[in-house]
């Protein structure tokens, strides 16, 4: 059992209201949104908190435009290209419709700026701008989007432009998304602010940020709106509230108010009646091993990182744990290697299980000791 002082009663702290609940009452059901899809998860652990159809394809609108953004950041990210760097606007750029930041063809814009075209005003002429900067043409950087999107496990996704703009088969999950924006707040911290900015201004002309979340809740700092008649009005929004940071990914409302709102909802619900918890520091001691024929007769097992969980909101002291260790472990043993598994469950459901590693070296013991150990091992 993992053990913390709590009262009877656990007192929640809402965004707007105050409830008391006895602990283990049930968790009331996520707020219907009028959306044709959504998920809500728990930015540090992954942890589903709510969904509707999360693996159903649809169009993506400039949610899209996430993914461009994920890959030109892995680029100035490697060093493939600078913030600085100039861009030529090419005519394919210029022209393409829908959402501009107002480039001009010949002209040659930075990637910084091109990006807070993109990111910002939602450009989507700094889109193309940027894909034919990084791949030569769009088509080459949809399939370096695509790539990416596999090794992130984006299994459902697949991109054909880097604007969003209709197209057969251009199509990604409200899962999907959910990876993606988890692994863009993740990876780049020095350049995710960027989607809280609410206006920039280019070529005299100053636009908003679409992300209307962005000035009715001081807690959203993210991340894009999307809008076309096949994919609806789309928002992925991220907010960040006493160490615990969300995801939600809405998809096929009817407005911006309805997005919007329903966005918040989730958002409201995920912080209210969950909880992201530290279970369990890097290096921390949190079981033994056994070591047979070893120098040392235990292992100290923990985790190399640290480990958090999600959990409805007051259920955090019935939560219990297991540590599966092997019948015999053989020195020598590496510090990292992993030995046994730990499983947190409750209410008899399994929640989280990972590997517990050896925090130190465990070489091989003496003749003395190895020939002990034989002699154990017979009667074990």
């Amino acid at each position: 059992m993992i053990q913390a002082s709590k009262n009877a009663l656990l007192i929640l702290f809402f965004l707007f209201n105050s409830i008391t609940y006895a602990a283990g009452m049930p968790t009331p059901a996520a707020p219907v949104i009028g959306a044709k899809s959504y998920l809500v998860i728990d930015s540090k652990t992954g942890h589903e908190i709510a969904s509707l159809d999360p693996d159903a394809p649809l169009a993506p609108a400039s949610l899209t435009k996430i993914m461009t953004t994920y890959v030109v950041f892995s680029a100035l990210k490697q060093g493939q290209i600078t913030l600085d760097e100039e861009v030529t606007v090419s005519e394919k750029a210029w022209r393409t419709p829908g959402s501009r930041m107002f480039i001009e063809v010949g002209k040659r814009i930075s990637v910084k700026d091109l990006l807070f075209g993109m990111i910002v005003q939602s450009g989507n002429d700094a889109s193309v701008a940027l894909a034919e900067h990084i791949g030569g043409t769009e088509s080459v950087f949809a399939e370096m989007m695509n790539q990416h999107a596999a090794a992130l496990g984006m299994h459902s996704s697949h991109f054909l432009n880097a604007t969003g703009l209709p197209a057969e088969n251009h199509v990604t999950t409200a899962r999907d998304l959910a990876i993606l924006a988890r692994a863009l707040i993740q990876e780049f911290p020095d350049y995710y602010p960027w989607h809280a900015v609410k206006e920039f201004t280019f070529n005299d002309i100053t636009q908003s940020n679409r992300n209307t979340l962005l000035w009715r809740d001081d807690s959203v700092d993210g991340l894009k709106t999307g809008h076309t008649e096949d994919a609806g009005y789309c928002l992925v929004a991220s907010a960040s509230r006493d160490n615990m940071r969300v995801i939600s990914v809405v998809l096929g409302t009817s407005s911006t108010k309805a997005r919007a709102d329903g966005s918040q909802a989730l958002i409201n619900y995920a912080f209210r009646f969950f909880e992201t918890r530290l279970l369990f520091k890097a290096g921390e001691q949190i079981s033994t091993a056994r070591i047979w024929k070893s120098a040392n007769e235990y292992s100290a097992l923990g985790v190399l990182e640290d480990l958090y969980i999600t959990v409805r909101r007051g259920s955090y002291d019935q939560l219990e744990s297991q540590v599966d260790i092997p019948g015999i472990v053989m020195a020598p043993i590496a510090a990292g290697q992993p030995l046994a598994n730990l499983r947190i469950s409750l209410d008899g459901e399994q929640l989280l299980t990972t590997p517990l590693r050896a925090l130190d070296d465990n070489p091989a013991g003496s003749f003395w000791q190895r020939t002990k150990d034989n002699i154990s091992l017979m009667f074990e």
